[in-house]
Formats: C-alpha cells, sequence, structure tokens
C-alpha cells in the first residue's frame, strides 16, 4: 500500500522523522510531569516533520495575525509569482535570492499586506548571508533564535517556529499566547527549557492535547 511505499522511500523517512524512535522520546518525557505522560499517550502519532528552512521560516512569518486559509492563499501566489516549476510542473517556493530582487509593492499586489517587508527583509538577509540557516542547527538555541530575530517583524515565536518546524531543533518550545495560559496553569514555576532535549515534541504533545481536551488534568495520576 502507499504507506508501505512511502516508508521505503528515503525522502519521505527523512520528512516524517521515521527513524527517530519517538517511543523512547515518550517514555522519557513521561518522566518530566504526570500531564506531558497523558499528552504524550493521548497522540503517539505526532512527529515534527523535517520541511524546508527557507520555507517554514516564510511560512510562519506570513502566519502572523492570519489564518490558515489565508496564509496557504498567500504562499500559494509567492510561489506562482515567483517559484521555479519541477520537470513534473509544480511550482516550488522562491528560493530567498529571487525574492531578494524584488520590492514591497511587489509582494503587496499579492497580499502580503503588511508582512510584505518582513519577508524581503528576511530574504534580504538569507540570501546576503548575514543569516546562514543551516548554521542555526548547531548553534546554541538562544543564539539561533537571536540571529532569527535580527529579521525584521521575527519575535521569539516566529524565530521558535522556524527552528523547530524547518531546522528541526527539538529543543526550540514556541510559545504563543495559548501555550503561554497553560504553562501558567498547567506547570506553574517550569520554563520550556525543563522539558529537556525534546522540549519541542513536548509541546506538540501539550498544545494537542490539552485543547483537544480543554483540561490537562492536573489532579490526575499518569
Amino acid at each position: 500500500n502507499h504507506t508501505e511505499e512511502a516508508e521505503k522511500d528515503p525522502f519521505w523517512r527523512v520528512y516524517f522523522d521515521l527513524d527517530r524512535d519517538y517511543a523512547a522520546i515518550r517514555d522519557e518525557l513521561a518522566q518530566v510531569d504526570p500531564v506531558l505522560a497523558k499528552a504524550a499517550a493521548f497522540a503517539p502519532g505526532i512527529r515534527i516533520l523535517q520541511q524546508d528552512p527557507w520555507e517554514a521560516l516564510c511560512s510562519f512569518i506570513i502566519s502572523q495575525n492570519n489564518n490558515i486559509p489565508r496564509i496557504k492563499g498567500i504562499v500559494a501566489r509567492l510561489c506562482q509569482a515567483f517559484g521555479e516549476k519541477t520537470a513534473s510542473g509544480i511550482l516550488c517556493f522562491p528560493r530567498p535570492d529571487r525574492l531578494a530582487r524584488e520590492n514591497e509593492e511587489a509582494l503587496a499586489c499579492l497580499r502580503c499586506g503588511f508582512r510584505a517587508r518582513y519577508i524581503l527583509d528576511a530574504a534580504r538577509k538569507v540570501a546576503g548571508g548575514q543569516i546562514d540557516l543551516e548554521s542555526l542547527r548547531t548553534q546554541p538555541l538562544a543564539k539561533a533564535r537571536e540571529q532569527l530575530m535580527t529579521i525584521v517583524g521575527v519575535g521569539p515565536k516566529v524565530a521558535d517556529c522556524a527552528l523547530l518546524y524547518g531546522l528541526h531543533r527539538l529543543d526550540a518550545f514556541p510559545m504563543d499566547v495559548w501555550m503561554k495560559r497553560a504553562m501558567k496553569e498547567w506547570f506553574p514555576g517550569k520554563q520550556p527549557e525543563d522539558f529537556g532535549p525534546y522540549a519541542g515534541i513536548a509541546q506538540q504533545y501539550l498544545f494537542h492535547y490539552i485543547r483537544t481536551t480543554a483540561s490537562g488534568e492536573r489532579s490526575v495520576s499518569a
């Protein structure tokens, strides 16, 4: 079947992170906190995809104060306007050096809104070498986050999303309004780094579990 074929394909094995032992990670996270243990058991199939770093960074810049249909629309229009076609006719997300040649007006026509300036600044910094995305895989997390935050419009949350989803920094723990509220309510006194080297995976388990169950059942035993 298609699932078995995908599991044998090296591209999809990397993309879905199939060679990582998530069961062992869940066992490790379960030792941190009872709620985290329940969250990990609630959705054991969650994985962190290994996405293209540049496309992930841009997508999260676009996601600011936005909804999913509009985000998808902006990404599609960027691909149509500036993306290269593959041999099979699929439009790729435009590379940073291609976008770096444009101006705000060109992106505003694609209904990027205030994000046009942010996208262009990101493209110019990456294309110009001020930010080396690949080097952020191995830098200390705080330093990697700090570098991404030199991009106009990129704050801690977007930086951590780019690190986790684009650079597979599993120690990055994106904190939006919802997660800040959840941390305050369910984990008073704890910081993201308290979840260890798999903090980003813990964040995904917690985000899905607490939002889906609308609880977190602080009082129950694991």
